[in-house]
């Protein structure tokens, strides 16, 4: 059981997830939080990432570090994509393992799950088909990291458990037109053409391909009730069991923002998995509840977007 006064290391404590976890462990009194920047501990690095495990010893390790990006990076990076996020959570699950770390939680993703996947996604639907072209090399890398986490777990008596989040939206959210995903996209184009007095959008693919969305703060809760809970699966789905189409939350958006603008679909561009939403019934079994409040989560994610790009 964790306390107040134990040692918890979050990798890639700087990223949106990363930061609302860490954000919300110190408001909940966590006294001994560890963070280690890319200058400190380049988590690439396998001997340093050992070294720092030895030496730190901490008694959970939280991988919210990952290479991530949208369509358009995932498909043009695939090389980096399978090396860096293999490396980081090898170097990460494989050292506290021999740091004699018993605690970790790895962050996965919904992309785990096959292209034309029955919906909602059940955990037991994983490698049941062939994944999305454009996001497999991703998707690769973390399927490895759920099972590397289960089969320690299993034959070494550890206590390595994955959450798989949807997509996911908050504060300190990337915006770059060419890495993000598709919800900081939209809230981008939307405000910038409303800025230039433009009337329309180009949005890729068709528009109709759904996406479940869960605001990142109310991950990081589900985290931290999962944290000192024993769960007897090797991972379990965590998200708001809804999904909408992205022509909706381009509308929802428009709405939100004050601009009615018309929107052209590119369908020379793909639409990556035509559905995605999981089935959240086994995290339910534990007690767990998703929140979900959309309105409220837009409003403080637009906030800190309008402060800080």
């Amino acid at each position: 059981m964790l306390s107040k006064k134990s040692k918890i290391f979050i990798a890639g404590h700087k990223g949106m997830v990363g930061s609302s976890i860490s954000r919300k462990l110190k408001i909940l009194g966590y006294k001994n939080l560890l963070f280690a920047d890319k200058g400190r501990l380049n988590l690439l690095n396998q001997k340093k990432v050992y070294d720092y495990l030895k030496k730190n010893k901490p008694k959970l390790v939280i991988i919210a570090a990952a290479r991530v990006g949208g369509i358009l990076a995932n498909s043009k990076f695939k090389d980096k994509f399978l090396y860096e996020n293999l490396q980081i959570q090898n170097n990460l699950i494989h050292g506290s393992y021999l740091a004699k770390i018993k605690n970790l939680i790895f962050l996965g993703s919904s992309c785990i799950y096959p292209k034309n996947c029955k919906q909602p996604m059940k955990e037991q639907y994983i490698l049941s088909g062939k994944l999305e072209e454009t996001n497999d090399a991703y998707a690769i890398a973390k399927i490895a990291g759920i099972y590397m986490c289960a089969q320690y777990s299993k034959n070494y008596n550890l206590n390595y458990k994955s959450l798989m989040p949807p997509n996911m939206y908050g504060p300190g959210d990337n915006y770059d037109s060419l890495s993000s995903h598709f919800f900081p996209a939209l809230i981008n184009k939307i405000t910038k053409a409303k800025n230039n007095n433009k009337n329309y959008i180009v949005l890729w693919g068709s528009g109709k391909a759904k996406r479940e969305l869960m605001f990142v703060e109310d991950f990081a809760d589900a985290l931290i009730f999962f944290m000192n809970k024993k769960i007897k699966e090797p991972f379990l789905n965590i998200g708001t069991g809804k999904s909408y189409s992205i022509k909706w939350f381009a509308k929802f958006l428009m709405k939100k923002i004050g601009v009615n603008l018309k929107i052209k679909f590119d369908k020379t561009k793909p639409d990556g998995m035509p559905k995605k939403c999981l089935d959240i019934s086994l995290a339910k079994k534990y007690g767990w509840k998703p929140k979900g409040d959309f309105h409220k989560g837009f409003e403080i994610t637009f906030e800190d977007y309008q402060k800080n790009y």
